[in-house]
C-alpha cells in the first residue's frame, strides 16, 4: 500500500516547526571490527575447505627409509548468499501537496538506515549464538566451543576452560589459551590478538583493563601486563548489538576465520508508476555472514 495524504496530513498545511522521527545519527558498520570482507560475483553459494597439512617432522636413521606423511581435505563450510530487500510507494498527491521537503527523499534516507541496522544485527548475530547448540559451523560445532575436532586427531578449544566475567585474571587465561594454539596436525599457531569485542554493559570495565597503567581493583602496585605488553593491539570494540550483557570475545588474526561475503552490493531504485502516479522506492543487496576457521574468535559467556 502506498504511503499516501491522510498518513501524512500534518505536512499538508502549514505551521508545522518539525518533521522529526526519520533521521537520527547512524551506528557505524560495527560487524567490521570482526569479520574479514571479501566478494564473489557469480555463485549463489561459496564453499571454503579445510586442507590439514604434515605433522612434525621425524629422525630419520641411517640407512633407512625416508618416512612418508599424507595431507587431506576436512570440513566444508559454505556460504549461501541471502537476499536483503524492502521497498515502499509514495502517492502521487502525498509527494507533491507535502510542504516540508522532498518527503521521498526522506524516506529513502530511512530505508538506508533500515539495511544498515540489518546488516549490524546479523553480523553480531554470530557472536550471540556463538555458544547456542544448533548454530554449527563445518565442523559441526558451535562458533565458540571446547571440543573442535582436529584433522589429524583430538579436539581444540576456541572458548575459555572456566567461564567468567570480564576481568583481568580471564582476559589473561584467554591470552594464554590463544598463545597456545595448534593447526590440525597439532603444530603451534603464532596467533596474533586484534581486538577485544564487548557489549555495551561491559565497556566501562573494558576500557579500565586496557588503559589503566596499574592492575585494576587492585592494592598491589603491579603494572598492567595486558597494556604494558600490548597484548591487544586493537583495542577494544563496543558493539550495541550484542545481547548477551556478560559474554565477550577477543579476535585473532588467523585468515579464512570470521566472514563477510558480499555477492551484490546495495542499489537502489525508483520508479513511477503510469496509471496511478505512484512512486515506488526500492533497496537490495545480497550477502552473507559466518565463519570458516573458528580460531579467528576466542570468547566465554560470562560465569
Amino acid at each position: 500500500m502506498a504511503i499516501n495524504r491522510a498518513q501524512t496530513k500534518k505536512q499538508l498545511q502549514e505551521g508545522l516547526n518539525a518533521v522529526f522521527g526519520l533521521e537520527y545519527k547512524q551506528y557505524p558498520e560495527l560487524w567490521k571490527d570482526i569479520f574479514e570482507m571479501s566478494k564473489e560475483s557469480k555463485k549463489a553459494y561459496v564453499e571454503d575447505v579445510l586442507m590439514s597439512g604434515f605433522g612434525a617432522a621425524p629422525v630419520k636413521a641411517e640407512g633407512s627409509g625416508v618416512q612418508y606423511d599424507s595431507a587431506s581435505e576436512g570440513y566444508v563450510s559454505r556460504y549461501v548468499f541471502e537476499t536483503i530487500a524492502l521497498a515502499f510507494a509514495l502517492t502521487e498527491e502525498a509527494g507533491e501537496d507535502n510542504l516540508y521537503g522532498d518527503l521521498g527523499s526522506r524516506l529513502s534516507r530511512a530505508l538506508a538506515r533500515s539495511f544498515q541496522y540489518t546488516k549490524n544485527v546479523k553480523g553480531a548475530n554470530i557472536a550471540n549464538y556463538a555458544f547456542t547448540a544448533g548454530y554449527t559451523g563445518g565442523d559441526g560445532k558451535v562458533l565458540c566451543a571446547s571440543d573442535h575436532p582436529l584433522q589429524g586427531g583430538g579436539t581444540a578449544s576456541n572458548v575459555l576452560t572456566t567461564a567468567a566475567d570480564l576481568s583481568e585474571t580471564a582476559i589473561e587465561d584467554l591470552l594464554i589459551q590463544i598463545g597456545d594454539a595448534v593447526d590440525d596436525r597439532g603444530l603451534p599457531i603464532p596467533l596474533m590478538t586484534k581486538k577485544l569485542i564487548l557489549p555495551t554493559e561491559l565497556q566501562f570495565t573494558g576500557n579500565r583493563l586496557l588503559k589503566s597503567d596499574g592492575r585494576v581493583g587492585t592494592a598491589d602496585n603491579d603494572i598492567n601486563n595486558i597494556k604494558a605488553m600490548n597484548l591487544i593491539s586493537g583495542g577494544m570494540a563496543v558493539n550495541v548489538y550484542l545481547t548477551d550483557p556478560d559474554a565477550w570475545f577477543i579476535t585473532t588474526d588467523c585468515m579464512d576465520g570470521l566472514k563477510y561475503i558480499e555477492r551484490k552490493a546495495i542499489s537502489k531504485g525508483i520508479e513511477g508508476e503510469f496509471e496511478s502516479g505512484n512512486m515506488r522506492y526500492k533497496a537490495r543487496e545480497r550477502y552473507v555472514f559466518g565463519w570458516s576457521n573458528w580460531r579467528g574468535i576466542y570468547g566465554t559467556p560470562g560465569s
